[in-house]
């Protein structure tokens, strides 16, 4: 999508259309597509954006690494419970 806006070949609000996404979305995306690229230098309000998200990814990590960190330590004692009845005594 981002490749078929930057063409060039139709404008933003046509290629917006085609995909079903709003014509400001697509401005972003292609914003943030010339900022990864480094075409175009962050504005205060990208950084700030950017910050937001990062955070938000940040606690999302951080519930799915104690969520991961629970399970590992229940298959860890379930592997003790269960090795106990194996192991000959």
């Amino acid at each position: 999508m981002i490749a078929v806006a930057g063409k060039g070949d139709a404008s933003v609000v046509q290629v917006a259309r085609d995909f079903r996404i709003t014509e400001s979305c697509l401005q972003r995306w292609l914003k943030i597509a010339d900022l990864e690229d480094g075409l175009a230098a962050p504005t205060s309000s990208d950084r700030r954006g950017r910050c937001a998200d990062e955070s938000v990814e940040l606690r999302e990590l951080g519930r799915r690494n104690k969520l991961l960190e629970q399970e590992n330590e229940i298959l860890r004692r379930a592997t003790a419970y269960f090795a106990r009845d194996v192991l000959p005594k």
